[in-house]
């Protein structure tokens, strides 16, 4: 059972299968990179003493966590 109601969630499926499958990967490379964006500014924020080198360091150590190693 469903406990949310998801009113585009068809819309979001129509649009995604319209879709060629080049555009799909770039919509998702282009989401990935977003996501690495907003967790870079995130811990500039978190951490503003750091220097941007640090911050760089802190970033590829928490972003290598991330990685699937299943393949």
């Amino acid at each position: 059972m469903d406990i949310k109601t998801r009113p585009n969630h068809t819309l979001y499926i129509k649009a995604l299968r319209k879709m060629t499958s080049e555009q799909r990967l770039l919509k998702a490379m282009e989401l990935s990179e977003l996501g690495k964006e907003l967790f870079l500014q995130g811990l500039t924020t978190r951490f503003p003493d750091k220097s941007e080198k640090e911050i760089k360091k802190l970033y590829l150590k928490r972003i290598s966590k991330c990685h699937n190693r299943n393949y």
